[in-house]
């Protein structure tokens, strides 16, 4: 599986942003497709993932209520939706695909995509 993600980019708190990840190669019906990120000096965190077969959705403590993950089946692509953001929710942002939603979330990754830079402004 390959996944190329797009739509980081500068915002002010309070606004939003988008991200997109576009999969291809294997089919990704059988996996778990979700966002990480990381901050500088911080480690790698799970933000949310979506089981693509059901359609199931999961998220950290730390963005439930503010980001949201959905997928376009036609399309391969899943996205993160992300309101009301805090500058503590700046990170390069990176998809990742799991065959388990256990997996997922505890970052086992079997593949990954490119970062993708979102920064917050006070």
């Amino acid at each position: 599986v390959q996944l190329q993600a797009s739509g980081g980019g500068l915002v002010q708190a309070g606004g939003s942003l988008r991200l997109s990840c576009t999969a291809s190669g294997r089919t990704v019906s059988t996996y778990d497709l979700g966002w990480f990120r990381q901050a500088p000096g911080r480690e790698r965190e799970f933000v949310a993932g979506i089981k693509w077969s059901t359609g199931n959705t999961y998220y950290s403590d730390s963005v439930k209520g503010r980001f949201t993950i959905s997928r376009d089946n036609a399309k391969n692509t899943v996205y993160l939706q992300m309101d009301s953001l805090k500058p503590e929710d700046t990170a390069v942002y990176s998809c990742a695909a799991s065959w388990s939603s256990y997996k997922l979330q505890r970052g086992g990754v079997d593949y990954w995509g490119q970062g993708t830079q979102v920064t917050v402004s006070s």
